[in-house]
């Protein structure tokens, strides 16, 4: 039995780390990829792990079962070593798996905390309640929830992205839902996030701190275009501010 139950466990460890091997691949730093990569292990892990003990559990039901009218069922009894070896080795397997994911986690966080040397900086500025962004050319754009006007923030696709963050009242969040990242926003302090926009596309970014009575209103668009395009729309702002 407990060969079985080791092999199970081996075999459980093993297919995790074929399936998580099967997932790796290099590639330019993108936090959003590594958020879902390392969330990835933690469902597999904890996928395998329940069926492992699912499968156990049932399998000792079964094996140590009642047969006979007033029996008891009873399990085998095991020497003070097989106890101790029972109870720790799978607990051992298990910690080393959880150690293995942690320090997995502190890398994805490294990768998040530093920003790539080719990072477009955009000055982000929270108040009650939109956003407004300042680009390092001198563009300025906002988004109203309510009238939806405003371009947003506008990023070209494939160039890494950093945003500066301030507060001028109280505390915001900047959650950008797609790209699994958030910081907060405080007055007086100025924070950062970097995402990596590998698509074109639109999405938003919202407030993720309770901030007022109209904090659920408080959320902007992100639009990620060709470079080309970007650069278009970059000319028209600052021909815009000029007029």
């Amino acid at each position: 039995m407990k060969r079985a139950v080791s092999a199970m466990v081996l075999m459980g460890l093993g297919l995790h780390a074929a399936m998580a091997g099967a997932g790796e691949k290099v590639a330019m730093p993108d936090p959003t990829a590594s958020w879902n990569h390392l969330w990835y292990h933690v469902l597999l892990d904890l996928l395998i792990i329940g069926i492992i003990f699912l499968s156990a559990g049932l399998y000792w039901v079964w094996k140590y079962r009642a047969t006979r009218p007033n029996q008891i069922g009873e399990g085998p009894k095991l020497s003070k070593i097989g106890a101790i070896s029972f109870a720790v080795v799978p607990a051992f397997l298990f910690m080393a798996d959880d150690f293995y994911l942690a320090a997995k986690g502190w890398t994805v966080w490294n990768e998040y905390r530093n920003v790539p040397r080719n990072a477009m900086e955009v000055k982000v500025t929270g108040s009650m309640w939109n956003w407004a962004f300042e680009y390092d050319n001198g563009v300025s754009t906002s988004f109203m929830p309510d009238s939806k006007e405003g371009e947003g923030l506008v990023v070209p696709v494939g160039k890494p992205v950093v945003l500066r963050m301030t507060s001028t009242d109280v505390v915001h969040s900047f959650f950008l839902p797609d790209y699994r990242v958030k910081e907060d926003l405080m007055p007086g302090r100025v924070t950062y996030l970097w995402f990596q926009p590998t698509k074109e596309g639109e999405t938003i970014a919202t407030c993720a701190e309770y901030c007022g009575n109209r904090h659920s209103f408080m959320w902007t668009k992100v639009k990620v275009v060709p470079q080309a395009e970007f650069d278009t729309w970059v000319a028209k702002q600052k021909q815009g501010a000029g007029a």
